[in-house]
C-alpha cells in the first residue's frame, strides 16, 4: 500500500513539475510575442516586415518543412530547375515572415492606406442582397489581411481558426482580429459546422481558408495531383442557395497589397453530391490559376497532398 501511495505521490509530483514547466513556457512566448509587437509598432512598417521576412528567409532552408516545400515546388513545376525551385521557396519563406510581421500591425497597415480594394463590382451588390455569402481564400499573399473589404463595406463576417495551445497568445491574436470578423471567430471544434449553417441560413457571412489538407475531404486535382480537400464551403453554398465568393490577397511592393474576389458558379442540378465536387474543383481551379502567376507567395510547405 505504502509502495502505491509513493508511486501515485511521485507522478502527482511530475505532473505538477509539467504544468509549472508549461506555465513558464507558455509565459515566455507570450512575452516574447509582446515584445516583438511593440518593437514592429516601434519600426517603420517597411522596415519591420523586411526585417522580420529576411530572418525566416535565414533560418528557415535549414528546417525539415524546406524539404517539404521544395518537393512539392519540384512535382508542381517538373520543368524549372532545382535552382529555380530553391529560390521560389526561400522567397516564400521570406513572404511568410513578412506576414507573420504584418498580422500583429495590421492596423497600421490598413490606416496606411496601403491595401488597393478591388472587390466592389462583387462586393458591392452583396450588402443589399439578403443573401447569405460564402469567402474562400488561401495561404496566399497576407491571407490576414484578406478580409478587409468586408469590413468596410459593413458585411459582417465569421470566421474560423485553429486554437493555439498557449492560452494568452491565443487571446492576444484573437482580441487582434475580433473587429475583423463582428459575427465572431470560432474554434475548430465539432459544433462548427452547425454554427456556420445558421449564420448563413439567417442571412449572414462566413470566412473560410481552404487551402489546406482535409483528411476526411474528397480528392480534388491540385497542380496535376488529387489533394484531399474539405467540400464545405461548397456544400454551405449549395444548400443555402448562398453566394460563394473566392478571395485573394496579393503582395505587390513590400507591405502594400491589392485584394480581388471571383464568383464561383455553383451549379445546382438535381444531383447534389456531384455539384458540391463541382464547385469545390472550381475553388481549386481558380486557387491554382492564383497560385501560378506568384508561386513564391503561397505556403508550400504544408501537407497539402497528404
Amino acid at each position: 500500500m505504502k509502495a502505491t501511495e509513493g508511486i501515485v505521490a511521485g507522478g502527482a509530483d511530475e505532473n505538477g513539475w509539467r504544468r509549472r514547466l508549461r506555465r513558464i513556457k507558455y509565459a515566455f512566448e507570450y512575452s516574447a510575442l509582446r515584445g516583438l509587437a511593440g518593437l514592429l509598432h516601434l519600426l517603420p512598417i517597411d522596415a519591420g516586415s523586411w526585417l522580420m521576412g529576411a530572418a525566416w528567409r535565414l533560418v528557415a532552408p535549414h528546417l525539415r518543412r524546406h524539404e517539404r516545400a521544395l518537393r512539392h515546388l519540384a512535382a508542381a513545376y517538373p520543368e524549372k530547375s532545382g535552382a529555380e525551385i530553391e529560390a521560389i521557396a526561400r522567397e516564400m519563406w521570406m513572404q511568410l515572415g513578412r506576414t507573420f510581421a504584418e498580422a500583429l500591425i495590421s492596423e497600421r497597415i490598413i490606416r496606411a492606406g496601403r491595401i488597393d480594394d478591388r472587390t466592389g463590382p462583387q462586393l458591392d451588390p452583396l450588402k443589399t442582397s439578403g443573401k447569405g455569402s460564402i469567402f474562400v481564400s488561401m495561404h496566399s499573399g497576407n491571407w490576414e489581411l484578406v478580409i478587409y473589404p468586408t469590413v468596410v463595406r459593413g458585411i459582417k463576417a465569421a470566421g474560423v481558426y485553429q486554437r493555439m495551445k498557449n492560452p494568452k497568445v491565443d487571446d492576444y491574436v484573437m482580441l487582434a482580429r475580433r473587429d475583423h470578423y463582428p459575427r465572431g471567430m470560432f474554434a475548430k471544434g465539432s459544433d462548427i459546422a452547425r454554427k456556420l449553417i445558421r449564420i448563413v441560413r439567417e442571412g449572414g457571412s462566413v470566412a473560410l481558408l481552404t487551402d489546406l489538407r482535409d483528411r476526411r475531404g474528397i480528392p480534388i486535382p491540385f497542380f496535376g495531383r488529387p489533394a484531399p480537400t474539405t467540400p464545405f464551403p461548397a456544400l454551405l453554398a449549395r444548400s443555402n442557395d448562398a453566394e460563394l465568393i473566392a478571395a485573394r490577397c496579393v503582395r505587390t511592393t513590400g507591405a502594400h497589397f491589392y485584394i480581388e474576389t471571383k464568383i464561383i458558379e455553383v451549379p445546382r442540378t438535381a444531383d447534389r453530391d456531384t455539384d458540391i465536387a463541382e464547385a469545390t474543383r472550381r475553388i481549386h481551379a481558380l486557387f491554382e490559376q492564383w497560385i501560378r502567376e506568384h508561386p513564391e507567395q503561397w505556403m508550400w510547405a504544408h501537407r497539402r497532398w497528404g
